[in-house]
């Protein structure tokens, strides 16, 4: 799939408040700085879609992107250690779970995480209650140009055997990228195609 175009549409902090429009939704979260930003920039052609900045927890609210008028790319506030007050992460977070609970309209969420560091604890938290909340997802491996190819079979490996430890009867899909070189664009482009075009197929609700 190429993407030709990409349109913001709303921002906001209710669910309800979310575009009407029956469309499927792919909704990408991860860490604060983990680079979401610049996945979401890479993967649509475009250098300032979603704000890039070196402060993390800049992304605050539910961002909407129309893509090729056919589909929304979600762009959700970062977990963990964005640095804002304890009370405005729990409204993040009631928000975040009011999102992946209720939109009707998402058919998988994307959850980026660092690929420079070993399984960290938030991250397999975050997962753990993706699977028990049966909510689907992938997981997208950032940041690849800035360790080797060794460690990043390493670092999946640990991820894989700590999710079965954890009772997961196997990992998650998963997709291994760089925003600056671009890698793993193409599969993850392909990816949502695919989905799209199974869900036009079957006459589904959308």
């Amino acid at each position: 799939m190429k993407i030709t175009t990409a349109e913001f549409i709303i921002s906001n902090s209710e669910v309800s408040k979310c575009p009407p429009d029956f469309l499927p939704e792919y909704a990408f979260i991860g860490r604060s700085n983990v680079g979401k930003s610049s996945l979401i920039n890479m993967l649509t052609n475009h250098k300032n879609l979603a704000k890039t900045s070196g402060k993390p927890g800049k992304t605050q609210l539910i961002n909407h992107f129309k893509i090729n008028n056919n589909w929304f790319l979600v762009d959700l506030p970062g977990y963990g250690f964005a640095k804002v007050s304890k009370k405005t992460k729990q409204v993040f977070q009631q928000f975040i779970t009011d999102y992946f609970e209720k939109r009707e309209q998402l058919v998988c969420a994307f959850v980026l995480i660092d690929i420079r560091h070993e399984a960290q604890t938030i991250d397999l938290e975050f997962m753990a209650y993706m699977g028990e909340s049966e909510i689907p997802f992938c997981i997208i491996f950032t940041k690849a140009d800035k360790i080797s190819k060794g460690k990043i079979d390493t670092h999946i490996s640990a991820y894989k055997k700590q999710m079965i430890a954890n009772h997961w009867e196997e990992m998650p899909h998963h997709f291994v990228t760089s925003s600056t070189e671009q890698t793993g664009k193409e599969e993850l482009l392909s990816y949502i195609d695919e989905v799209n075009q199974d869900i036009f197929k079957n006459n589904s609700a959308f």
